[in-house]
């Protein structure tokens, strides 16, 4: 019988697997046009769950308590490095780090070193967290610093990750719901002017309004992800059988990816994915509530609630109730940084549950009598 461990070994793998077959096929044709070689892409992502497998295994077979002493470092290091996004010679597309073949997303990382930095200050403030002054203020500028930076890039959809995981864990941190839900109203007329405070947004919220009206301009991408879901039905076109991806869908490959699963598998198959997901997530929870202390439950929870926010947010994009926000799907979408963050997050649920099991041997089987 799988304890809780092997239980998320099992339902990541799936998704890892499944990732390596929908990056192969969605990315063939653009594959073959850029590079010359139709599996170059597939290849390139293969490196990266290779990468992200040892991720995953740090993070598994680390005591997560360490993370505690190095968490205001990862932090900074991590913001330096979205930084530098912002100096033009050394950036792509304003977020994406190059040096020769290869490219990294810092803000992908900033999510995990975030989570980590907030889980450990709310532990080490403890019941001081019910003061704004050391629960909410504090951490709601580290928010301020991130945020400038990803609002320059500009990535408003990764801010948006940024904020709702630092309000969530917050929230379960113990900082008064009175106080965040004050916090909230206050940030909501800032929210709003970010959002149509840009040409682009504001075509993409019309866009997500009406897209039959707007299919043949800032619409299109999600139109044709509707028809491609659409005709995928219950039993979809079979692996490969996509043709939404042979040009018609922009970022087939990567924040559009779901669309190509929906027609090559269908209704059925995309529920049985769905299922993985959710499995993921209630797994996440579950080893949240069996964590040794504090520290092990928040970095449960927030790894859980960053994978389960982000699929919701594409799956929301992409079948047109939540406006384009240019987010991956953890584990399908094409992006080495995106599935090594996926993978490392998993790792860190694997490690609370491993010290969850260590402490209740330990308990069983008291010191000195192994």
């Amino acid at each position: 019988m799988l304890g809780l461990e092997g239980k998320v070994l099992v339902v990541a793998a799936f998704l890892v697997l499944a990732g390596l077959v929908f990056v192969g096929t969605a990315s063939f044709p653009i594959s073959a046009r850029i590079y010359g070689d139709p599996w170059a892409m597939l290849r390139r992502q293969a490196l990266a769950v290779g990468l992200g497998l040892l991720a995953l295994l740090t993070f598994w077979r680390v005591d997560y308590h360490h993370w505690a002493a190095v968490d205001d470092i990862l932090l900074l290091g991590s913001f330096l490095l979205t930084l530098l996004t912002l100096v033009p010679p050394l950036s792509r597309g304003g977020r994406w780090l190059e040096a020769g073949p290869l490219s990294l997303q810092p803000s992908e990382l900033g999510k995990i070193a975030l989570l980590l930095y907030l889980s450990g200050s709310l532990v080490r403030r403890n019941r001081a967290v019910e003061n704004p002054r050391q629960g909410l203020l504090p951490h709601l500028l580290v928010l301020g610093l991130f945020g400038s930076v990803l609002l320059l890039q500009p990535d408003f959809g990764m801010f948006l990750m940024y904020a709702t995981l630092t309000f969530f864990l917050l929230w379960v941190g113990g900082v008064p719901t009175a106080q965040l839900l004050l916090c909230g109203l206050l940030a909501a007329p800032l929210g709003t002017a970010l959002l149509f405070s840009a040409r682009y947004r504001l075509e993409r919220f019309l866009a997500f309004l009406n897209p039959e009206a707007y299919r043949n301009t800032v619409g299109y991408q999600l139109y044709q992800a509707l028809l491609a879901i659409g005709s995928g039905g219950p039993f979809g076109r079979g692996l490969g059988g996509s043709r939404i991806k042979l040009f018609y869908l922009p970022s087939a490959h990567n924040d559009f990816v779901f669309a190509v699963v929906a027609e090559e598998i269908g209704f059925l198959g995309v529920a049985a994915l769905l299922g993985l997901y959710v499995a993921l997530v209630v797994l996440g929870w579950r080893t949240a509530r069996q964590a040794p202390d504090k520290l092990g439950a928040l970095y449960a929870l927030g790894a859980s609630f960053l994978l389960a926010f982000q699929t919701v947010l594409n799956l929301g994009v992409v079948v047109g109730v939540v406006p384009v926000t240019g987010l991956t799907l953890p584990f399908l979408s094409y992006g080495g940084t995106s599935i090594l963050v996926s993978m490392a997050l998993v790792g860190l649920i694997l490690g609370v549950a491993r010290s969850a099991r260590v402490s209740r041997v330990a308990v069983v089987i008291p010191e000195g009598w192994a």
